[in-house]
């Protein structure tokens, strides 16, 4: 399986756009970053639901990619949220995600999000993730 060094340099190839990152990658899970800036927030100085979907989502990616291979295809079907209490404004949001089923052609998985050094969780979410079984580079 990738190292998170080449999950890193995959990001910054194919999703430059993408300003979370990668901590940590475990057995099935995976833990990463988003810097809040004044660009994150939103009327009333709190960190916008968008921000927190994404860092959500590729958690769920990180820990994907960590666990059948570099799967560009991989792809969202399905994520929901749930928005538990504010985050704060001046911490990083940081997502540790944990697959709950890898199968054939569908990853299911949840995301916990949290204030930086906070034991409160901000936000809770489940995803679906979509993997074309010719592209998987090896069995979940």
């Amino acid at each position: 399986m990738p190292t998170r060094d080449e999950i890193v340099e995959f990001f910054k190839r194919d999703f430059p756009q993408n300003t979370c990152l990668v901590e940590d990658i475990g057995d099935r899970s995976a833990t990463v970053v988003q810097h809040i800036d004044d660009s994150h927030l939103r009327p009333g100085q709190t960190v916008s639901g968008p921000v927190l979907m994404t860092v959500a989502d590729i958690a769920l990616y990180v820990a994907i990619l960590g666990t059948i291979g570099l799967v560009p295809l991989a792809v969202t079907t399905s994520m929901t949220i749930n928005f538990l209490r504010r985050p704060a404004s001046d911490r990083s949001i940081v997502g540790v995600s944990k697959l709950i089923k890898v199968g054939r052609t569908l990853i299911v998985g949840e995301v916990n999000l949290y204030s930086r050094d906070k034991a409160d969780m901000v936000a809770h979410a489940i995803g679906t993730y979509s993997v074309p079984p010719s592209s998987r580079t090896s069995k979940g």
